[in-house]
């Protein structure tokens, strides 16, 4: 069974960092790209930032570009997004996402709890 959990979020102060982690099961990271999204209260789902199976094609949104850096540890079969001078507008739940359509597309549908990033000071 596929199975992916997110895992890190939390409280942060503008500027501040955090890292988000998404280990999955049930299947081999390192044969799927894998994306990160994101939904705030009340927004439709973003797309984040997505990495390519091979690890090394890595995008991102505006938003996020020269902030947040996504990487992946094929050993723990776990993606990770770590988040760097976190702003306000970050505050969001966070999923991670499996699969091509999200990653080439940006046509993301998390099934998953995913892990709540609020940024306040």
């Amino acid at each position: 069974e596929v199975h992916l959990v997110e895992s890190g979020g939390g409280l942060a102060q503008p500027g501040g960092s955090l890292r988000l982690s998404c280990a999955a099961s049930g299947f081999t990271i390192s044969s799927y790209a894998m994306s990160w999204v994101r939904q705030a209260p009340g927004k439709g789902v973003e797309w984040v930032s997505s990495i390519s199976a091979s690890r090394t094609l890595t995008y991102y949104a505006d938003s996020v570009k020269g902030r947040f850096t996504i990487s992946r540890d094929y050993a723990k079969n776990t993606v990770f997004l770590q988040m760097s001078s976190l702003k306000s507008e970050d505050t969001a739940l966070y999923y991670c996402v499996s699969g091509y359509d999200c990653y080439s597309n940006r046509r993301c549908h998390p099934t998953t709890q995913g892990t709540q990033v609020t940024v306040s000071s």
